[in-house]
């Protein structure tokens, strides 16, 4: 039975760490190949790919091109943690913390929020801000747990009150 496109680009993520990173990029890139140079799924599964080698400078305009493009709602909240990651990689941190905090004032209690928050905590650290980088993370991490959310939140909050 042939897998469909997404299935075998599932594939090459799933092998991804047994395989060169150029190899990762040039296996993604013949899939993407099959589809329209619009097509929005395609264009995110290809910036990923560059995003995984740490070619970011190519990965950020194919991220942008795919939100522009109409990425569907399930695959936005990944294109948009990921396009953040590439800004702090690129050191264009404010504009990766203003991408993060508006999909956590937007998406406030969906499935995303822990990592949208941990990429947060992580631009925030490099800009400088760690102490507002593990209150983020702290608080973020407090509805995981299954003891302490209330100990924990509060003490981030401490931290930020500093």
């Amino acid at each position: 039975m042939q897998q469909n496109w997404r299935d075998r680009i599932a594939d090459i993520w799933a092998h991804a760490a047994t395989m060169a990173e150029h190899d990762v990029v040039s296996a993604i890139d013949e899939l993407v190949a099959e589809r329209d140079p619009d097509d929005a799924e395609a264009l995110f599964e290809a910036a990923g790919a560059r995003d995984y080698a740490g070619l970011e400078t190519e990965a950020e305009p194919l991220y942008r091109r795919a939100i522009e493009n109409g990425l569907d709602a399930a695959l936005m909240p990944r294109a948009t943690i990921q396009l953040a990651s590439t800004l702090r990689n690129l050191d264009r941190i404010e504009e990766s913390i203003a991408l993060l905090e508006q999909q956590l004032h937007e998406h406030p209690d969906d499935e995303w929020t822990g990592p949208t928050a941990a990429f947060l905590a992580l631009a925030l650290t490099s800009r400088g801000d760690p102490t507002q980088g593990a209150a983020v993370a702290l608080m973020a991490l407090a509805s995981y747990l299954p003891i302490y959310q209330r100990s924990v939140r509060g003490y981030a909050a401490e931290l930020l009150a500093e």
